[in-house]
């Protein structure tokens, strides 16, 4: 295993129980640490705020900087390289040029994927846009695949008429993982960009 495999990976806005917690060599900025302070250095795994760039977001009472919070965590993916995590259909990509998934890449290099948190071992299927620059498609880990159906939703609705949601922490929490496979991401960006630079 080289020095770029082991690379430490700054994940920010996390939970403060976040289960990067458990990941190897990833520096966790959560609501104490205040991941505004990222200085940068290393890449990104970001995780902003989202419920004012959600499908519910009428609904939301974000605190006033919530939204920048998001441009920022943009930034750093696009400055350091990296991945950013949101819902999907969340307004950000729109509001920062990302494009959505299955488009051509932006400026960055950056694309976007989607994915079902489902088959990283969520309960709900929780449809997720991921952001990433540095790394191209088939450079990404393999997708993991998991048999059944969710058991759980996010929040109920006309397409999970009968399935009880999930607590608003598993809503918020990163299953392992994806959590794992997100710092790998982030790692073979830093690592392709490294070589690039060296």
């Amino acid at each position: 295993m080289s020095r770029l495999d082991l690379a430490p990976v700054a994940v920010l806005f996390a939970r403060s129980d976040s289960n990067y917690r458990a990941v190897p060599g990833a520096d966790v900025f959560d609501l104490a640490r205040d991941a505004l302070t990222f200085s940068g250095g290393m890449s990104v795994v970001a995780h902003p705020p989202c419920r004012a760039w959600g499908r519910l977001r009428q609904f939301a009472k974000p605190l006033p900087h919530e939204k920048a919070m998001a441009v920022f965590a943009v930034e750093q993916v696009r400055r350091w390289c990296g991945v950013l995590e949101h819902p999907a259909h969340s307004t950000l990509f729109d509001a920062c040029a990302m494009p959505r998934p299955g488009a051509a890449a932006d400026s960055y290099g950056g694309y976007t994927v989607e994915v079902k948190q489902f088959h990283f071992g969520h309960r709900a299927e929780k449809l997720t846009w991921l952001y990433i620059v540095g790394c191209d498609r088939e450079e990404l880990p393999e997708f993991p695949h998991r048999h059944g159906e969710p058991t759980h939703c996010i929040r109920p609705s006309k397409a999970y008429p009968r399935l009880p949601s999930v607590t608003k922490a598993e809503r918020e929490h990163t299953p392992p993982l994806l959590c794992t496979w997100l710092v790998d991401v982030a790692r073979r960006c830093f690592a392709r960009n490294a070589r690039a630079v060296a």
